[in-house]
């Protein structure tokens, strides 16, 4: 029996796929990119929200490179979370949307997480104060990685 591999994309990966200031992570994206297919790809209206946010020339790239995910909605179950882990000083309230990304992730049921954002997302206390919140509003587990982790 075979499980599908369930990877949720924050901004900060798709963005760097054309981000030529930063040639190892570009790379690194790169790599991740040619694996996608071995895996159930989500997005979020947060992502497609920031994506479209961004100049024309780069807009359409973004956009083009995420057809075909799947595109997750924020619900009232998600936000309830977020601000979980806000009230739980996960995520000061001023990146909301990080919060949401997980959360997100952890009520959809997804395993992986992957961000270059190691600022709020990819750290030690992130990853464990998700565990405890997750465990306690008994979502499962959610591993919170950089792209090469994956």
């Amino acid at each position: 029996m075979s499980t599908e591999v369930r990877v949720y994309l924050d901004t900060s990966v798709i963005s760097a796929l054309f981000d030529s200031r930063a040639v190892d992570r570009q790379r690194m994206t790169a790599a991740l990119w040619e694996t996608l297919g071995d895996y159930r790809v989500y997005i979020s209206e947060i992502v497609l929200d920031e994506l479209g946010a961004a100049p024309e020339g780069l807009r359409s790239k973004y956009l083009e490179a995420v057809k075909g995910f799947s595109v997750l909605r924020v619900t009232e179950k998600a936000e309830q979370l977020a601000g979980d882990y806000i009230a739980n000083g996960i995520f000061p309230e001023k990146y909301r949307s990080d919060a949401l990304h997980v959360a997100l992730a952890s009520v959809n049921g997804i395993g992986y997480l992957l961000s270059w954002n190691f600022k709020h997302l990819v750290k030690v206390k992130t990853r464990r104060l998700v565990a405890v919140v997750n465990m306690v509003r008994e979502y499962q587990p959610i591993e919170i990685i950089a792209p090469p982790e994956l």
